[in-house]
């Protein structure tokens, strides 16, 4: 598998809050950033990890689980997420993610760098790939048989590697990811087509929003974005303004806000802890932060949202 061990390389954060962001990185000899397994196998080849303990991270990749058997746990952004026969887990890059401990579910696991799919696919998944897509997907019963026995059909042919032309092999299984996404993207009990979000993970504000969701952590400001995107600060502005009517720092902080809130709420950390994670070199700037923001100092905040838990 190319997840846990051999991804022993985080994004360098500090701190026990520090959630780990993990590269792709599959076994030698595995083309084209796409692996496919089944659950199963990943539960038996990491007995030991990752839930011994069970620790958060981030990936840069995609994580597309369907459950054909058994009852899949998984935790994302924070939320357990319970997934049963006949859905599909959906992870993207840069969601925080924690494996509970092995379960029952079955079926095929499959991860995918985004730049595996073709430019004109990547269009249409849109809608699906964005970070605010629903994580647990539930397609139509007459989609179901058809997108379960495709993903199998992909993890046949990633197991023929050396049985054909590498160039064929990578193109069998491309073509085979995408149709199956594409699939699953137009199944009437996942999701309808989003011509607006479609659009706008081609633009500069698409890309800064997908950035965001990978470096929120340790990028603050606009001019880090901007040389990361190869763009000026100003054409970086401007497709923010005209996107959201709001400044990129402005989105930059809602972003780390976001990240507070669930943290302190759902994941029930410290403050000093969340400090740490968001990149605040002193909890009473993050204080600050918090409170100007939110309207309650992070401590009231969190004292508040455990009083009003079921």
């Amino acid at each position: 598998m190319m997840v846990g061990k051999r991804h022993p390389s985080p994004s360098g954060q500090a701190g026990s809050a520090a959630v780990p962001l993990y590269g792709f990185q599959p076994p030698v000899g595995t083309p084209y950033g796409l692996e496919v397994s089944l659950i199963e196998d990943f539960f038996a080849q990491h007995d030991d990890w990752p839930w011994n303990p069970p620790l958060p991270g981030r990936a840069t990749f995609h994580y597309l689980i369907a459950v054909t058997d058994g009852e899949l746990r998984h935790d994302v952004d924070h939320v357990t997420r319970t997934v049963t026969p006949g859905q599909w887990l959906w992870v993207r890059p840069g969601h925080a993610q924690c494996w509970h401990p092995p379960g029952t579910a079955r079926g095929p696991f499959i991860l995918f760098e985004p730049d595996v799919l073709t430019a004109d696919t990547a269009r249409l998944l849109a809608p699906l790939t964005s970070h605010e897509a629903p994580a647990v997907l539930s397609p139509r019963p007459d989609d179901a048989a058809w997108l379960q026995q495709t993903a199998l059909q992909l993890l046949d042919e990633h197991r023929a590697l050396g049985r054909r032309p590498l160039e064929v092999h990578h193109a069998l299984r491309r073509s085979l990811l995408e149709s199956l996404l594409l699939r699953l993207a137009n199944s009437a009990g996942v999701a309808p087509p989003d011509t607006t979000a479609a659009r706008g993970r081609a633009d500069t504000y698409g890309r800064f929003v997908d950035a965001l969701e990978l470096h929120f952590r340790e990028l603050h400001q606009a001019a880090d974005y901007a040389e990361l995107l190869g763009c000026s600060v100003r054409t970086l502005s401007r497709a923010a303004r005209n996107a959201t009517g709001k400044g990129v720092r402005e989105l930059i902080d809602e972003r780390r806000l976001l990240e507070a809130r669930r943290l302190l709420r759902g994941a029930r950390w410290a403050a000093r802890d969340v400090a740490v994670h968001l990149g605040f070199t002193d909890p009473a700037n993050f204080g600050r932060f918090f409170r100007a923001r939110a309207g309650l100092t992070p401590a009231a905040f969190a004292a508040r949202e455990a009083t009003t838990d079921p």
